[in-house]
Parts: structure tokens; sequence; C-alpha cells
């Protein structure tokens, strides 16, 4: 049987928006439910398919292109400028899975937390602008000041 015209001969299955949707949806069920690589349902395509479809748009800033983008439609879907004009920066001490390296987590003396902090910088809406996770002891004074010069260099 002969492919409809315009479309290119091929082995047949899926085409490749089907096979690109079912990706996306892996790595949202996956961001969702806070789940591992390994652990993706059967329902989803391999979970090294889908890892190498995110890592490859991850390396290329494909992703932070689609957050940044969804970001300034909502901000706009609000009655709001795409770009932010004020932002505010948060510092939280939190606890690290088991299998995060020593050398990379620390003591947080002010809130008595073993592992990691995490420092953000959101928009007036709470929509997230950039992030950074850092060892427990490094102070919200220091990364207070790191955090503005990565705001720069992405907006």
């Amino acid at each position: 049987m002969l492919p409809a015209p315009g479309w290119p001969e091929g082995r047949g299955g899926q085409t490749e928006s089907c096979r690109h949707r079912q990706m996306v949806d892996a790595v949202r069920y996956l961001v969702a439910g806070g789940i591992t690589w390994r652990a993706m349902p059967t329902d989803f395509p391999a979970w090294d398919r889908v890892y190498t479809f995110f890592r490859c748009r991850r390396d290329k800033g494909l992703t932070a292109e689609f957050h940044d983008r969804l970001r300034e439609r909502v901000r706009q879907a609000a009655g709001r400028e795409a770009e932010p004009a004020a932002a505010v920066i948060d510092a939280q001490s939190v606890k690290a899975a088991a299998s995060v390296s020593a050398a990379t987590k620390g003591f947080d003396g002010g809130k008595k937390v073993n592992d990691r902090k995490r420092h953000i910088v959101v928009d007036t809406l709470g929509l997230l602008l950039t992030v950074m996770v850092t060892a427990a002891p490094v102070t919200d004074r220091d990364e207070g000041q790191t955090l503005p010069a990565r705001l720069r260099e992405r907006h």
C-alpha cells in the first residue's frame, strides 16, 4: 500500500508528533510524581528513551526556553508585562536524598539541618526566575550577591 500524498515512506507505526507527545507526557509524569527514571510505568516508552529525549532537549537549552515562554504567557494572562520588573529572593534548607554525595552537603547551624540549601528568585506572581542549590552552610548573604548576577544573565 502506498503512503498518503505528502507523507514520507516509513516503516509504519505512530507518527512523530504522537511519539513526541508520549515523551513529553512521560517527563511530566516523572516530575509530578517525583519518581526515578527507571520507575517509569510501562504505559510510557522505555525509560532510557524518555531520558535520552529529555537530556537532548535539556542540553540544547530547550527546556529552559520552554519554561521561560510558559512563564511569559502566564504573566501576560494575568495582565502583567512578559518580563518581570521585580523579584523576590528566598532560601530554604532541605534534606537531600541519601544518594547525594557528602561533598555537596553541609550543616546549617541556624536551621539545625545537615543537608542542602536551595536559593530561588521568583517574580511577584511566584513564578520561578532562577534557582541555585548549594551545601547548607553557604550563607544567604553570599548567595544573595550571586543570584542577581545569574538573573541578569538570563533576563
